[in-house]
């Protein structure tokens, strides 16, 4: 299964202390709006979401439709797909996307120690 492009959402506190500290990790900004609280940062193929005021906690995030680069790829599996395959290996969604949809659409659940992940597709 494959569920496209990983990257961690993390919900912090003060957006530019966040920015400052990973940029010295040597994570710089691809994308985002930092007016609107939020930003991706890359380094190498890792990449990290900061959100301020979005989440309550941090997220483990998957973009079907996305490469590393949050560039379209020219086939994936749609979210609505992966959210079936999993549903029908017993997995408890916490929120679902409508099935009767095409494009965009995400789904969440949780892990057996409650950490957040969120299927987000953009495409």
């Amino acid at each position: 299964m494959d569920l496209g492009a990983f990257s961690v959402s993390l919900a912090v506190k003060d957006l530019q202390a966040s920015r400052r500290f990973y940029e010295a990790l040597g994570f710089t900004s691809f994308h985002g709006v930092a007016a609107q609280n939020w930003l991706i940062m890359k380094n190498g193929s890792h990449v990290i979401g900061l959100f301020q005021g979005m989440f309550p906690s941090n997220i483990l995030t998957f973009n079907p439709g996305w490469d590393q680069a949050a560039q379209k790829l020219p086939s994936f599996t749609d979210v609505r797909e992966l959210q079936k395959q999993l549903k029908q290996r017993g997995l408890k969604l916490v929120t679902e996307a409508d099935e009767s949809t095409t494009g965009p659409a995400s789904f969440m659940l949780t892990d057996p120690d409650g950490n957040m992940i969120l299927v987000d597709q953009h495409v």
